[in-house]
């Protein structure tokens, strides 16, 4: 089949990534194509009105972990990036026991010795322990990790130059990495805290999108990646973007397009086109083919090496790693069109609360415990909700004087044992629904919409396989050398000329940006 149309790259979804994959070789001078299946970008951190008034960042709901270079490298700030903060955290029980921290680090000690002295002594130490440990991995979220299983010598000797910096650090940091690599938060939690309100509220950030619980030997690296982010130098520090993810999306795209880049949405891909072992472009689902030197897939790995190519032209160790990549999706979406706040007795009428993410999972066992329903392959009868009332943060997401409530849910498992997500919609709706009441009662009649978001929702609206949100398990089995699969962790594929840039390649999921920067580079790098 012919065609007419020519590009020095073409990027295979339009969601972060992509978008700052294709800014990279745009700002390089490449004339570059991000083909978008959805009518608009954004992938999975969009915002939608779905209805008048009330917008909804129906996927992803906050941002941390995006790179700082890439602000500065693509000039965010100029094309409308605004950060809004996220100072506090409230974490609450249904027996009016409550943690409620924000910025003032004076105001988190006494809080917390409200519940126990001693933690609150300890909460520095761990503090300061845990900053030593973000300063050390910060270097090895921003670059092209080595590859072990390589005999080149560039990659002996990224190796080695990889071990000596590891090798140089203190061995109390060291120790704490592995630890953190290897094994559980309970367990690093333990050794410091007593109170189980507050282990429940730090390890929260253990299990988010991911298949594990607290005691799971996978909850420390995932712990670790949540807190890697940082706004304005502060490391933990979350915020809220303006017109939510969405209007951070819409900010890349209007960076991308700065740079001579051009986008086309409603477009679908059906499968990169090969001559003679080098990509030579992509065809697509109206039989259009479009020719390039460079394809980058953005596509989660299963979906860049399955689907997009045929699996019997790559090597079969690929192939194996890819088929036994664990996607697993563990969490769900519910959010909330509010006629007014929520109310928890004893804090009537404060507002301070929800100016942050809003935390309903009291203990470690209590997260263990719906951990345990979703191994069972069912809904957790008692949720974990991680939620986030962004009007508070941003009025303009709302009509004056109403809210909008985000929730991620754990845990929902994309496999159910006994029934199916078209059938159990409405059940987890109702379920996380009757969990906030109890916290906040009458949360009931604040309702005015609900809309419920599936792991199968997930998968089929946004294409992410099995609806893991960070396109893949963060477990230690999949993340830096072998993320998405041994000997691949470098963004190329065994096909000349065809890259991937999704998150599933290091540093990993959530909205950061790193695998569409990463990958540019190492293209740029292939190029000359």
């Amino acid at each position: 089949m012919s065609t007419n149309r020519k590009y020095d790259a073409i990027v295979i979804g339009g969601g972060h990534n992509g978008l700052v994959n294709g800014a990279y070789l745009a700002k390089a001078g490449l004339d570059v194509l991000v083909l978008e299946r959805r009518p608009f970008i954004g992938g999975a951190a969009i915002t939608e009105e779905l209805i008048p008034g009330f917008k909804f960042t129906t996927f992803s709901y906050a941002l941390s972990l995006i790179r700082p270079d890439i602000v500065q490298d693509l000039n965010l700030a100029d094309h409308g990036m605004m950060t809004l903060p996220m100072p506090n955290g409230f974490h609450a029980n249904a027996d009016g026991e409550y943690i409620f921290l924000g910025d003032d680090h004076y105001q988190n000690y006494h809080e917390i010795a409200r519940h126990s002295i001693e933690d609150a002594e300890a909460y520095d130490d761990y503090a300061h322990m845990l900053g030593r440990v973000q300063h050390a991995m910060k270097p090895l979220m921003d670059k092209v990790p080595p590859n072990p299983y390589s005999d080149a010598p560039e990659d002996k000797a990224d190796m080695a130059a990889f071990n000596e910096y590891m090798e140089g650090l203190d061995p109390d940091v060291q120790e704490m990495i592995q630890r953190f690599y290897t094994g559980s938060i309970a367990d690093i939690l333990n050794d410091y805290f007593e109170s189980d309100l507050v282990k429940g509220y730090m390890s929260s950030s253990s299990i988010i999108g991911t298949m594990c619980s607290p005691y799971s030997k996978e909850s420390g690296l995932v712990y670790l990646l949540h807190v890697m982010g940082e706004r304005d130098g502060v490391f933990g520090s979350w915020g809220f973007h303006k017109e939510g993810n969405g209007g951070f999306t819409k900010v890349l795209r209007r960076a991308y397009e700065a740079l001579g880049g051009t986008v086309e949405c409603d477009v679908a891909v059906e499968k990169v086109i090969e001559d003679n072992g080098k990509a030579v472009g992509v065809q697509l689902a109206s039989g259009e083919i479009i020719s390039a030197d460079v394809v980058v897939s953005s596509l989660d790995p299963r979906r860049t090496f399955m689907d997009l190519v045929e699996p019997d032209t790559m090597p079969a160790d690929l192939v194996s790693a890819i088929s036994d990549f664990k996607f697993q999706g563990a969490a769900s979406k519910v959010n909330f069109a509010l006629s007014d706040l929520p109310s928890y007795p004893g804090l009537e009428g404060r507002t301070d609360i929800f100016q942050g993410f809003t935390n309903i999972g009291p203990t470690m066992d209590y997260l263990e415990a719906a951990f345990q329903d979703a191994l069972a392959g069912r809904i957790s009868r008692r949720p974990f909700i991680d939620g986030c009332i962004q009007s508070t943060i941003d009025p303009d997401m709302t009509p004056a004087g109403k809210h909008i409530m985000s929730c991620f849910v754990m845990y929902t498992p994309y496999h159910l044992a006994d029934s199916d997500w078209d059938t159990e919609r409405d059940t987890l709706g109702d379920i996380v629904q009757d969990t906030i009441n109890e916290i906040f009662p009458g949360f009931h009649d604040l309702v005015l919409h609900r809309e419920v978001v599936t792991p199968l929702d997930i998968e089929r609206i946004v294409g992410i396989s099995e609806g893991n949100i960070f396109h893949g398990e963060l477990f230690a089995s999949q993340m830096f050398f072998n993320r998405p699969a041994p000997g691949w962790n470098q963004y190329r594929t065994p096909l000349a000329g065809y890259y991937q840039c999704g998150s599933g390649n290091h540093p990993g999921g959530c909205v950061m940006g790193g695998p569409g920067k990463l990958a540019a580079q190492q293209i740029l790098k292939d190029r000359g």
